[in-house]
């Protein structure tokens, strides 16, 4: 495993490769909002044999670089994702999506479906039933947010974050990793940013166009997600035609962390379609 810099439009994004090249298509892993490519740390070595693997630090998150004025809405991170895409010369991937990263995903399939040969997603924003009220509200106290010191915002993001979890132990551990980028000098503008970009305009412009998806795709849910309920994977589900969901009845929003080898068996099935 290695991890390396792409510069796209100025901006260092991390990822790292994984897995075997084989005959099988690349499988490339995209994590949501607040966290980075770790969430798939435990995914990764459960993946059937063959496939060349990448996993992205979004730009914002991570080791990548911070925003500085760079939209982070969905649509733009599509964009910068297609570009990566291109500088490692995968011209066609699975593409896995948690989250935010669900709708990126999405945003792929539909404007770009030749660079999809599989779409997993899991736990995704979807539709016009995100932000969630907690988002929401983020959004509206933003002028109060630029006045608070990094760390004050931070712990806020921390309590609401742990919530997705069902193992309070996990979620201390993962969240140290995922709100490092937040704290220190630039760290309450990078936050700010990405709060600003949780908005549902992307997703909802796609939304009558998901019967188009012919995309092998195959939907997984925490059946006790807070942030995103499973209503809307089933929606999903009705709106990408031969699309499968699977739903783990004890898992919350981290699904990759919380159930890691349903995950992987889950995109093993979707690669065999």
């Amino acid at each position: 495993m290695r991890g390396e810099f792409l510069d796209v439009d100025g901006a260092r994004i991390y990822y790292y490769a994984a897995g075997t090249r084989g005959a099988g298509e690349p499988i490339v892993f995209l994590h949501g909002f607040p966290t980075s490519g770790h969430l798939w740390s435990e995914v990764v070595p459960l993946l059937p044999a063959g496939h060349r693997v990448v996993v992205l630090d979004l730009l914002g998150y991570g080791r990548s670089d911070r925003p500085l004025g760079r939209r982070v809405d969905v649509r733009a991170h599509a964009g910068r994702v297609v570009q990566v895409l291109d500088e490692l010369r995968v011209a066609r991937c699975c593409l896995v999506g948690h989250g935010i990263g669900g709708g990126i995903a999405l945003s792929i399939a539909v404007r770009h479906p030749q660079r999809v040969s599989h779409l997993g997603l899991i736990d995704s924003v979807a539709f016009d039933q995100w932000p969630t009220i907690e988002g929401r509200f983020a959004r509206a106290t933003l002028p109060l947010a630029q006045l608070l010191p990094a760390k004050a915002l931070v712990a806020m993001l921390r309590w609401d974050v742990m919530r997705g979890y069902a193992d309070p132990a996990r979620a201390a551990h993962s969240l140290d990793l995922y709100l490092r980028p937040f704290v220190g000098p630039g760290g309450r503008n990078a936050l700010i940013a990405h709060v600003r970009g949780l908005t549902s305009g992307e997703t909802m412009d796609l939304g009558p166009e998901l019967p188009s998806v012919q995309t092998p795709t195959a939907i997984l849910w925490g059946q006790h997600d807070p942030v995103i309920p499973v209503a809307v994977a089933k929606r999903l589900q009705r709106s990408i035609a031969g699309s499968t969901l699977d739903v783990l009845p004890a898992a919350r929003h981290f699904t990759p962390e919380e159930a890691p080898r349903q995950v992987a068996d889950v995109i093993a099935k979707l690669l065999a379609r």
